[in-house]
């Protein structure tokens, strides 16, 4: 299976690159119209969620994340 790319765009959505299968809550999963990239809504103001309309930009969304290290998972008791 080849590698799944997700890139966090500066002011915009969530970017994702590979082999995709997108669940609803439910399990049931999206007709992706067998595209290997999608985006991801990260505003809220998308009209198509979860999938990117560009209303980040009308309503000017604004968001920059850069790349961090998590610490560990807590141990599960």
């Amino acid at each position: 299976m080849a590698e799944t790319r997700i890139t966090v765009n500066n002011n915009g959505p969530l970017r994702i690159e590979g082999e995709i299968t997108l669940q609803d809550a439910a399990g049931k999963a999206f007709g992706l119209g067998g595209r290997t990239v999608i985006s991801l809504c990260r505003c809220g103001y998308s009209e198509n969620k979860p999938f990117c309309d560009g209303s980040h930009n009308r309503q000017g969304f604004q968001s920059a994340c850069e790349a961090r290290d998590l610490p560990p998972p807590k141990p599960k008791v």
